[in-house]
């Protein structure tokens, strides 16, 4: 398929405009990007009008979440586990998690996201962690499906997450899979090297919480002292650690998903970009919790943008080719760059509220683009759903009613 004529908005090695450009997709891959490519024996879309930019990047998102939009809204953190963590979320089954996590990232793909980390904390059994690997197989959406010992309940422990990764991960595809690990802000030591074991065993990305657990109070140089620190970590949120923890993050060349929006809403502490920037972390945004923000990127840059004294490129780099990097997918995704997978979103540059942006198209689309811009959604070079079907709203809604009664409108 080539895209003739369009304006370009690559992100490596930082956002630029390319206007009047083509772009090619061979094989769900970026083949060449320029000017008056050949026109290929497929498919031919007319760019003109339209902008092109690298689908979106989520560093970290609870997509089950989606069928309890809004209930969390006024609440602060302690509230939010309480309500979602103690009482609704052990009343999931399997059937419920498939629903909300389809229309999780069926909302994603809706706002340019074509690829997320899924910390699917509510996955208490092997059936619960099925459901949520299916649905988004589903959806089309690209994803690291981010698995191991859940927050409340037994669990299924490291067996489980071992017939998990022996089940769904053997090979090559859109959905992967890493270790949603308590780590050193939530567990003693001992129970951290056997989760970094685990991970090292299963050749698994890990993706942990720090900076707000009850534990290690150092979380970064508990961890360091272990001999724990290492590249393959993306540490979320980390908004009370002081900056000798982020120059250790840093040093290590280990990743940090802030979710600015979530943070500031439910109290997590300070603004973390411009710190981590100081620093020279790699940094990816999250949206975090549905029930309490919105779910698109495009409020998730703004929310960035104006917590912080980054520019419009800076955040934009977030939310895609430095998102890439702090999930260990910047040779995959992120940018336009001829090899990377086909991940696209195409925007009606003559909507409304993105007309007159021509002096500085970035600038635009972050501070004026959303989702409703959006024209089309490619993962892998396919175009995906980006509407949530009648039946599956009537799953959510099912849900609700009967986890009914826990929240505050009963």
């Amino acid at each position: 398929m080539l895209i003739r004529n369009a304006t370009l908005i690559d992100t490596a090695p930082a956002p630029r405009v390319l206007r009047g450009y083509d772009l090619l997709i061979e094989d769900g891959r970026i083949a060449a990007v320029g000017q008056g490519l050949p026109t290929p024996g497929g498919s031919v879309v007319d760019g003109t009008g339209r902008i092109v930019l690298p689908g979106f990047v989520d560093t970290h998102r609870h997509t089950w979440l989606t069928a309890l939009r809004g209930s969390t809204a006024d609440m602060g953190l302690m509230a939010y586990l309480d309500l979602v963590l103690g009482r609704i979320a052990p009343r999931y089954n399997p059937a419920d998690v498939f629903h909300s996590t389809l229309a999780g990232a069926i909302e994603a793909l809706s706002s340019g996201v074509t690829t997320v980390q899924d910390f699917a904390h509510i996955a208490s059994t092997k059936a619960h962690a099925d459901a949520g690997v299916r649905a988004l197989r589903e959806s089309g959406i690209r994803a690291v499906f981010a698995y191991g010992q859940p927050v409340f309940g037994e669990g299924s422990g490291p067996e489980g997450v071992r017939a998990i990764h022996e089940e769904h991960f053997g090979g090559d595809g859109l959905v992967t899979m890493a270790l949603a690990a308590s780590g050193p802000s939530y567990s003693p030591m001992d129970a951290v090297r056997a989760e970094w074991a685990l991970a090292a065993e299963l050749g698994l990305r890990i993706y942990t919480h720090v900076g707000s657990g009850p534990v290690a109070e150092r979380p970064i140089d508990a961890l360091r002292t272990a001999g724990l620190l290492r590249t393959d970590i993306t540490f979320v949120h980390g908004n009370s650690l002081p900056d000798s923890e982020l120059a250790l993050i840093a040093e290590a060349g280990a990743a940090v998903s802030i979710c600015p929006a979530v943070e500031a809403r439910m109290g997590h502490g300070g603004p973390m970009a411009d710190r981590l920037a100081a620093h020279g972390v790699r940094t990816g945004l999250g949206v975090d919790v549905v029930s309490t923000v919105a779910g698109d990127m495009f409020s998730l840059m703004r929310a960035t943008l104006q917590s912080s004294g980054l520019s419009t490129s800076d955040v934009l780099g977030l939310a895609t080719v430095d998102g890439a990097s702090a999930l260990g997918m910047a040779d995959q995704v992120g940018s336009l760059t001829v090899g990377k997978q086909a991940d696209l979103v195409l925007l009606r540059a003559n909507d409304p509220n993105l007309t007159g942006g021509h002096h500085d198209l970035v600038g635009t689309v972050v501070t004026a683009a959303h989702p409703g811009n959006i024209e089309s959604v490619f993962v892998a070079g396919k175009p995906v759903r980006t509407t949530v079907p009648a039946d599956l709203a009537e799953a959510l809604h099912a849900s609700a009613v009967r986890t009914r009664g826990l929240g505050r409108e009963g």
